[in-house]
């Protein structure tokens, strides 16, 4: 819902403004402040770059590769 509102231009007290009026609170039972949305959309787009990241398709590189057995 966070990233909705913010989607649609709304900054991050309004955002809290909104989520206190409906009577959301944070995890914690605490009213929201601008700076727990501010966290809440930095964690949300730094998991999307892990996952993006996690799922990247690397090609196989392959080099001269050779074994020794000694006796």
């Amino acid at each position: 819902m966070i990233k909705t509102l913010h989607d649609n231009g709304l900054g991050y007290r309004r955002i809290a403004s909104y989520l206190n009026e409906k009577g959301f609170t944070t995890e914690n039972g605490h009213i929201w402040k601008s700076n727990y949305v501010y966290s809440v959309l930095k964690r949300f787009s730094e998991r999307q770059e892990r996952i993006k990241f996690r799922n990247r398709k690397y090609n196989p590189k392959f080099s001269k590769m050779w074994e020794e057995y000694e006796i």
